[in-house]
């Protein structure tokens, strides 16, 4: 990495250029011959992008960043905050260090971090972050990290692992042996160095499929920041070999919705209804971890149907999802849509029934936004229905 990007007059340019047009930027003549002008470009796009996912980065000064895509694929300060909590004790070594968001919070609760990255320029980079982020208890180590493990010879409190995709992956059902490190492969290693190893994957992985490929999980949490899943956690805790503990967690402006259960426990069965006077939308981190019978009996509301996965209920009660007032509960049949909704503007979501939103909307001629939320489902008797609502939550 050049260093000289710290330059001050460099580091003014970056700051008064922050969210504008790459592309129309890049046309310029670049005003710091010293410098390639490509890598002053990869500094304002990459901390744009760090505005809102990474404050503390975007404040601070003298901050190296990498490509965009590498800000893009990092954790988010809010979902690195959560898995902090999830960790205790002297020392932590993370195998993927990445752009050291999640080390940083790590730090925050655990005595000596052990960062590594086999990208060296990387390693320098988030190094050098640390210096300007004034964090003393991390150590960077450059190169593979199997071999630091084993090299350093240590016993952990947690490994930290954060597995990427390889290349030659793509298209494949997602699995972690498809990945580096392979964990499945790696996993009795990893044990040797720690009881307790927090493994970070993406949404896309099954979790059946991961259950499948791992031993001694204790408890997995699904992990959604403004009711989109960002990551899955997976606690594994040696010779471990009781109920797993799924735990969904919806990241909010100002809180934090979180429902939980024990996977494949049988819970009570669930009732269904017809629509009463309001409608409950699970949560992104409740519908992937698959717990619909167990989010109704816990709230206490009637399901419509057993694969739409909406609820409802007579009065409104605190929910970890969305609320809606229900005004009109139609078939869908030609007479009552060209009556309700045709030539209308609505928010349409579907779900359990046979036709997409965009065929929807292009049928019945529906523009989209607006105030009224219209959910194209199925009821308890298999019947087409469209609830027509309004939002209160």
């Amino acid at each position: 990495m050049d260093f000289t990007i710290l330059n001050t007059e460099i580091q003014h340019f970056i700051n008064s250029h922050i969210g504008e047009n790459i592309p129309k930027l890049a046309l310029q003549k670049n005003p710091f011959p010293d410098l390639k002008w490509p890598s002053i470009l990869t500094q304002i796009e990459a901390k744009t992008k760090a505005k809102d996912k990474l404050p503390t980065w975007f404040s601070t000064k003298n901050i190296i960043f990498p490509s965009k895509i590498a800000v893009e694929q990092t954790s988010s300060e809010k979902t690195a905050a959560y898995k902090a909590n999830l960790v205790s004790g002297e020392s932590l070594i993370d195998l993927t260090g990445g752009f050291g968001v999640d080390d940083y919070y790590f730090a925050k609760k655990i005595k000596k971090v052990a960062h590594c990255e086999i990208n060296s320029e990387l390693s320098n980079i988030v190094q050098h972050n640390f210096e300007q982020l004034n964090v003393k208890n991390i150590s960077c180590y450059s190169g593979d990290s199997l071999s630091i493990l084993t090299q350093l010879n240590l016993k952990w409190d947690w490994i930290y692992i954060d597995p990427s995709r390889r290349n030659d992956a793509k298209g494949k059902v997602f699995m972690l042996q498809d990945c580096l490190p392979n964990v499945p492969e790696n996993l009795s290693l990893f044990l040797e160095h720690s009881d307790k190893i927090l493994i970070k994957t993406a949404p896309l992985l099954d979790i059946s499929v991961g259950l499948s490929e791992l031993k001694n999980v204790k408890a997995i949490h699904i992990v959604a920041l403004e009711n989109e899943v960002k990551e899955l956690l997976w606690e594994i805790h040696k010779n471990y070999d009781e109920k797993i503990k799924l735990k969904t967690v919806n990241i909010l402006k100002e809180k934090m919705d979180i429902f939980e259960f024990i996977l494949n426990e049988n819970p009570e069965k669930a009732t269904y209804g017809l629509p009463r006077h309001y409608l409950y939308e699970p949560n992104s981190a409740i519908m992937k971890s698959g717990g619909f019978d167990e989010v109704g009996t816990f709230y206490k509301l009637c399901k419509l149907h057993k694969h739409s996965h909406l609820y409802t209920n007579s009065e409104i009660i605190s929910f970890p999802g969305r609320i809606f007032e229900i005004e009109h509960s139609i078939p869908y049949h030609k007479n009552e849509m060209k009556s309700f909704l045709e030539n209308k503007q609505a928010n349409i979501t579907t779900r359990n029934f046979p036709e997409t939103v965009e065929n929807i909307r292009r049928k019945w001629k529906i523009k989209e936004g607006g105030n009224q939320y219209c959910f194209f489902t199925t009821d308890e008797n298999n019947n087409k229905i469209v609830l027509i609502c309004s939002k209160i939550l």
